[in-house]
């Protein structure tokens, strides 16, 4: 059994998942560049504790995302699951706005480049293949403007979220994204 797969001790365990959950906050509030100091005084640990724990940001930024990019990859697939293809578009928006509206470490994540062999990398692209499946059935339904690409939701995103009642902006943006 090697360091990697060996289970952690209980206090080890509890520092991961408190680092975790500060990192989340933290990114949340202020993006990945937020400083690790801060998320160490959060979990109540010392910096050398993140550190042993997570040897680089990108590690840290990793536990913290995944899970929210597996959120999203379930938000891909009610989506495709939905009978009319346009109220799937929709649905997928709706909650990817959602999930990025209050949580600008998200938002960061899923618009930078991460090494390809990491976790993160690896979920956006499996995202990303079901995103474009979406949009092809709402455009193949003729719901869905034959022009909109997955390069646009980075404008449909920020519209959306540039505002505090991000249900209206998306709204209006639905609105020029119908296929006439």
């Amino acid at each position: 059994m090697t360091v990697e797969q060996r289970p952690l001790r209980a206090d080890a365990r509890r520092n991961r998942e408190a680092l975790v959950a500060a990192a989340r906050e933290v990114f949340g509030a202020k993006g990945v560049d937020a400083p690790l100091d801060e998320i160490a005084r959060r979990a109540e640990v010392a910096i050398g504790t993140l550190y042993n724990r997570f040897p680089t940001r990108a590690d840290l930024v990793e536990a913290a995302f995944l899970p929210t990019l597996e959120e999203a990859q379930a938000a891909a697939e009610d989506a495709l699951a939905c009978e009319d293809p346009w109220d799937g578009f929709v649905l997928f928006l709706e909650r990817s706005v959602l999930m990025q509206v209050g949580d600008r470490g998200f938002t960061q994540v899923c618009t930078r480049a991460f090494d390809q062999a990491s976790g993160l990398e690896k979920a956006k692209q499996a995202n990303a293949s079901r995103i474009h499946r979406i949009i092809g059935r709402a455009q193949e339904a003729g719901a869905l403007r034959p022009d909109f690409r997955g390069e646009d939701l980075a404008i449909v995103f920020a519209a959306a979220t540039a505002t505090p009642d991000w249900r209206r902006a998306l709204g209006i943006v639905l609105d020029g994204l119908r296929a006439r």
